[in-house]
């Protein structure tokens, strides 16, 4: 059946509803809230049918509760991490939007946790799992582990004051710019000014035509060979081999797509293939880049340098030469149109940063905004330094003198953070186009765990002393009764051993499924434990 008559309704008729009531249904069955978006997202990549009645999108009860039955997770995760994850900490019933709120989404950055799990452990609530409240209003919590800030953002929101350490600089303005005061206006005429002058720039380069005239010959090849929803429909039916009609529709293309680079003579690659920005980005989005970032580097005002900085990087960030399936691991660069698996049509690389640009300074604003409706009156202030030995009282004294009162008068209640895990990430390269737009001090060698040094056992012991070493520095300015909060995945149980040595005790464990991750593999069970720590 694909398409219903409006003269044919029946009793199973009944079972054939809009989008709205969809989203409405799905909500109730699965306890958490299900946008129309959503429901429409399953029907475009081919998960679910589409009807239709009069013009009308309609979609069939039984097909999305099989849909959502097949992949329910809570049940077969149980069945694989064990009986003892705590599924309340999934916070599957919040929205990507609600998970990456506010300034949260100000900056990528892999490995964060997100709000909700900070908040759960920091605010005045208890339940069945959490027994007892560990912060509140006017204390202090610390995160030697800082990366972009979600704990001090969080701590904000809650009243508390925070203290972040980070031994990358790029990592310390990410969180440093999501949760201090800016003054919107200036950043409103920065922001003004600069696109005039990006738009003058671009006046004597072909590259925005070009993108133009490509973009239309897209549509137009896409509309005709890759319908949406029957193409997605055709390949689940085994109706098309997705392999062999994509690998001959991208060469099909790929004629119209160099006859276009000849026509507008677009430079493609860049003269040198040295460094990350000469490799992964094409020449003219590689010039814009450059031209915007010598105009920001020419500001007075160092708040409004600070945040064009982080917009700027995040543009770069979605302007590299890849596909959309490798955003998060970059594998090979891009220079021609390509089959895109992920969007099921041919796509192609970005030749201009004049979009991404655009769309996120006016989120950015956005978001800062909507922070500011939230933001208490407390101090938080992330410190570029090596956990294991900074002099944190020394350091908040000199950044904000205030707190530094403060700090000396109660000390830190305890800690919130989420440790590197052993041979996962390289911090630093993970942003290393911003290192080397904006000239950054590198301090990859003081990364505790990199994934470049590997999850050797020679690896793993390292790992357990500097770790513990970070908890034996912050010891001496936490309160006597505090409390350690540690984020982990310690397959090679590693935390007792850590706890041991920092003269601590582990004295509960949450266990979580982790639902929402950025890595492809997300369907792969896998959990977190958060490790409550104490004095021994």
């Amino acid at each position: 059946m694909s398409k219903m008559q409006p003269t044919l309704f029946k009793e199973e008729d009944k079972k054939f509803v809009s989008l709205k009531e969809a989203s409405v249904w799905a909500s109730q069955y699965l306890n958490r809230r299900i946008s129309v978006s959503n429901i429409s997202y399953l029907i475009q990549y081919g998960r679910i049918k589409k009807y239709e009645n009069n013009g009308s999108v309609l979609i069939h009860i039984d097909e999305l509760k099989d849909y959502y039955d097949n992949f329910s997770k809570e049940k077969e995760w149980r069945s694989i991490l064990g009986e003892d994850i705590d599924w309340h900490l999934s916070f599957s019933q919040y929205k990507e939007t609600e998970r990456t709120k506010h300034v949260h989404r100000l900056h990528p950055y892999k490995g964060k946790f997100i709000p909700q799990l900070v908040e759960y452990f920091l605010d005045s609530h208890t339940d069945e799992f959490k027994k007892e409240i560990y912060f509140s209003k006017g204390n202090i919590v610390l995160d030697p582990f800082c990366g972009s800030g979600t704990t001090l953002v969080q701590a904000n929101e809650l009243g508390i004051h925070a203290i972040g350490i980070d031994i990358s600089p790029f990592n310390v303005l990410i969180s440093n710019v999501k949760v201090e005061k800016h003054n919107l206006t200036l950043i409103e005429d920065a922001i003004r000014k600069l696109n005039l002058k990006l738009k003058e720039f671009q006046k004597t380069k072909n590259n925005i035509i070009f993108e133009e005239h490509l973009l239309s010959e897209l549509t137009r090849f896409n509309n005709k060979h890759f319908p949406s929803p029957g193409y997605r429909r055709k390949i689940a039916n085994g109706e098309i081999n997705e392999n062999e009609y994509a690998k001959d529709k991208e060469k099909e293309f790929l004629n119209i797509y160099n006859e276009l680079i000849r026509r507008y003579q677009i430079k493609i690659r860049q003269d040198k293939n040295e460094t990350f920005l000469d490799k992964w980005f094409l020449d003219p989005v590689r010039k814009e880049i450059d031209f915007l970032s010598e105009e920001i580097k020419t500001l007075n005002n160092l708040d409004v340098k600070n945040v064009l900085t982080i917009i700027l990087s995040r543009t770069a960030r979605s302007c590299r030469a890849t596909t959309h399936a490798d955003l998060a691991t970059l594998k090979e660069p891009v220079t021609t149109t390509y089959y895109c698996k992920k969007h099921g049509k041919i796509c192609k690389p970005i030749f201009s940063i004049t979009r991404w640009w655009k769309f996120y300074t006016v989120d950015t604003l956005n978001r800062i905004k909507e922070f500011d409706k939230l933001r208490t009156n407390t101090f938080q202030v992330c410190l570029t330094g090596d956990s294991r030995i900074i002099d944190i009282y020394e350091e908040i004294k000199e950044k904000n003198q205030e707190l530094a009162e403060i700090l000396l008068k109660q000390k830190i209640k305890g800690i919130f953070s989420s440790p590197p895990y052993v041979g996962l990430i390289d911090y630093h390269e993970q942003h290393a186009y911003a290192y080397e737009i904006f000239g950054f001090e590198r301090n990859d060698e003081l990364e505790i765990g990199p994934l470049s040094n590997g999850q050797g056992e020679e690896q793993r012991n390292l790992y357990v002393r500097d770790i513990a070493q970070v908890l034996i520095n912050c010891k001496k300015y936490l309160q006597d009764n505090y409390d350690v909060f540690l984020v982990a995945n310690d397959k090679y149980n590693l935390y007792p051993k850590i706890a041991e040595l920092a003269g601590m005790k582990i004295v509960n464990e949450f266990k979580r499924p982790v639902l929402c991750r950025v890595e492809k593999d997300r369907e792969t069970p896998y959990s977190e434990s958060i490790f409550h720590l104490k004095e021994r």
